[in-house]
């Protein structure tokens, strides 16, 4: 097991374990469920909100992942119960002059590009109020799963703002610019019910006991993911999010470079032989 934090890094090696401070962000990989990678918010006095030290943290634990060929499903999560993310930090915010505003959302708009940008699947697991950023982060996210009664809304039309960390962008290829235009312009929350209604979210599922119905889920299908091919799954990601964003015939082009990335790979063969001798195909990521 692995956790990594802004500037800690503890290793658990025959139950023993290095005392760290607590931290907004960890990264935990490993566990029962090996190449599934979970990055956890904790931060509870603040409800999760995006302050500059959380900021920070979720970019090194981003890093962290980036290049651990480990890792094949990333899984956002809170710890605090009732709550994903609330968004900005707008205690926080109002300390800041015009100039610190301005670079500090745009710092915002790089962590959800990073985000996006991961090679593997990504899923938030929506346990709470996803509002505004937090909304923001799940956008980021390849997948989401919400909780039923789960609260999620870009509300910055109600703080006098505007969506700043992609909002305005992802919203509406997500579902659609006339229900996301109705989203932002009231700064309506919905729950997950309705957000599975609208397709923001892939799926909702009622609320257990626990609080963390949605993490439950998500974890199943971030398990559903794991045995697949990881190159192929990571040029399948990159086909699609580089395809919507071009005309049909520049999409082809791209999924023909994808495909070819992946034809000279041992797993390419494995799927093959694996077909072939009728038995499951054992993937190693090469």
């Amino acid at each position: 097991m692995m956790r990594l934090g802004r500037a800690a890094l503890r290793w658990g090696c025959g139950g023993i374990h290095t005392a760290v401070p607590r931290r907004g962000a960890e990264v935990r990989v490993g566990g029962e469920s090996g190449g599934i990678a979970e990055i956890l918010m904790n931060r509870p006095h603040a409800r999760n909100s995006l302050g500059k030290v959380f900021v920070d943290e979720l970019f090194s634990a981003l890093e962290q992942l980036r290049f651990d060929e480990k890792v094949r499903v990333v899984v956002f999560k809170s710890k605090v119960k009732g709550v994903f993310c609330a968004g900005a930090d707008l205690k926080e915010r109002e300390k800041m002059d015009d100039a610190e505003v301005g670079h500090f959302v745009k710092r915002l708009r790089n962590l959800m590009d990073e985000i996006a940008a991961l090679p593997v699947p990504t899923i938030a697991a929506i346990d709470g109020y996803a509002l505004g950023g937090g909304l923001e982060l799940a956008l980021a996210c390849d997948l989401r799963v919400a909780a039923s009664s789960a609260k999620m809304g870009l509300i910055e039309t109600t703080r006098g703002l505007l969506p700043g960390a992609g909002g305005t962008q992802r919203l509406p290829r997500c579902i659609g610019v006339g229900l996301a235009k109705e989203l932002i312009f009231t700064g309506r929350q919905i729950d997950g019910q309705e957000a599975a209604s609208m397709g923001l979210v892939n799926h909702a599922v009622p609320q257990n006991e626990e609080g963390d119905a949605a993490y439950q889920r998500a974890l199943t299908l971030a398990k559903e993911i794991l045995p697949r091919a990881p190159i192929a799954v990571k040029m399948g990601k990159l086909a699609i999010n580089r395809g919507i964003e071009v005309d049909i015939a520049s999409g082809m082009a791209i999924e023909g470079m994808c495909y070819a990335q992946n034809i000279p790979t041992r797993d390419r063969q494995e799927g093959m032989a694996a077909f072939r001798e009728k038995r499951p195909p054992q993937f190693i990521g090469k």
